[in-house]
């Protein structure tokens, strides 16, 4: 979703962009270039992701790589995913003469513990600080993450926040037949959560959370909106929770908004751009302090935090919401304010500046005196 905000962001600023991405399962075995409304798409060979097979890992793609910016050559490579793929697209920049920035999206060494295989995380960890440290930017979307990578030795850190459509995600969406399809009756509390059903993002203390608004509200209903991995595994365990599959956009808004209580368990984000969206849809927010509800969520104010970790408090506060309904409607009314002013807008038009700085401190380096250009570049995100 970040990546398409942006794509389409620059796109509209008249920028020039190719994606080059792996080709994922539904898509056409050969070798691809397909053209978008926003951008041109090459798809690549790609691996299914372990344990995660729904997703494609990008191959190193040197070769084709060279010849695509030989015959079309990029002001700018930005690598959004720092897998074989991005790290060819880095080192093929390199050998080009070609500025190279990189976004660090995922927290991909901490999912090793998620995926117990917590023993190669240093490994992870180098792994993703080098391939950083190669690039003249690393893109980060928070200040606390932000000062962790720089204890952890990356260099050039720049930041990079997530926007959220506050015309979309807005109380007014709220819909009673929807929360009437979900068996929830008038002065019942529905529990949203939205998100991939993958191991990371700890769903195990969701439904120990849910409990305990249950213990309160014994007719509170859980309403999962997402798709992955585990949702065969969820579904078995959680039989009482309505599993509504993936969404985007307006239903997406409706969703959201037809809630009362969002739960965001997930302790490897390093944004979590659905505590915005909830924020802004008017939902009482339950998080743990770091990313997102760090940044955004004033405790007893917006939204209730619980210190990384401590699955005690973050119950407690759960448990809070369902049993006070007075701090749940003062907080929920609070959200939306809190996000108003987090548009894409500014957050394309930061991204775009801090790029063509990039560029032009390249070019400054090599003493060649050429410049990223303005409107009208071309930018190759792999």
């Amino acid at each position: 979703m970040t990546l398409g905000r942006l794509v389409d962001g620059l796109a509209q600023r008249g920028h020039v962009l190719t994606i080059v991405r792996p080709r994922q399962r539904h898509e056409s075995p050969r070798y691809s270039v397909t053209q978008r409304l926003a951008c041109r798409q090459v798809r690549l060979p790609g691996v299914p992701i372990p344990g995660y097979p729904q997703l494609r890992l990008g191959l190193p793609a040197s070769r084709r790589l060279r010849k695509l910016w030989n015959l079309s050559r990029p002001d700018l490579v930005h690598v959004a995913t720092e897998g074989p793929l991005g790290a060819s697209a880095i080192a093929t920049a390199r050998k080009l003469g070609i500025p190279v920035t990189s976004s660090f999206h995922t927290n991909f060494d901490q999912y090793t513990r998620d995926y117990r295989i917590g023993w190669f995380q240093p490994v992870v960890a180098a792994w993703l600080r080098r391939i950083h440290n190669r690039t003249l930017r690393t893109f980060v979307p928070t200040h606390d993450l932000r000062a962790r990578l720089a204890t952890a030795g990356y260099r050039n850190l720049r930041m990079l926040s997530r926007g959220v459509d506050a015309a979309l995600f807005n109380p007014t969406r709220r819909d009673e037949a929807l929360r009437a399809a979900w068996g929830v009756g008038p002065g019942e509390l529905a529990v949203i959560h939205v998100g991939r059903l993958a191991a990371e993002k700890n769903y195990p203390l969701l439904f120990r959370a849910f409990d305990a608004i249950k213990a309160v509200q014994p007719k509170a209903r859980l309403v999962i909106v997402g798709d992955g991995p585990l949702l065969s595994a969820c579904q078995r365990e959680r039989p009482d929770a309505v599993f509504t599959g993936f969404y985007t956009g307006v239903n997406l808004a409706r969703h959201y908004a037809s809630g009362d209580i969002y739960l965001h368990t997930s302790v490897t984000e390093t944004f979590g751009n659905v505590v915005t969206e909830a924020l802004a849809s008017g939902l009482a927010v339950a998080a743990y302090d770091y990313a997102a509800a760090h940044e955004f969520i004033r405790p007893e104010e917006n939204g209730l935090l619980a210190p990384v970790g401590d699955e005690t408090a973050y119950l407690a506060a759960a448990a809070r919401l369902a049993a006070e309904p007075a701090l749940r409607t003062r907080l929920a009314a609070a959200g939306p304010a809190t996000v108003r002013d987090l548009t894409w807008d500014a957050i394309v038009d930061r991204f775009a500046a801090d790029l063509q700085e990039a560029g032009r401190e390249f070019h400054a380096g090599r003493s060649t005196g050429s410049r990223l250009h303005a409107p009208g570049s071309q930018l190759s995100s792999p």
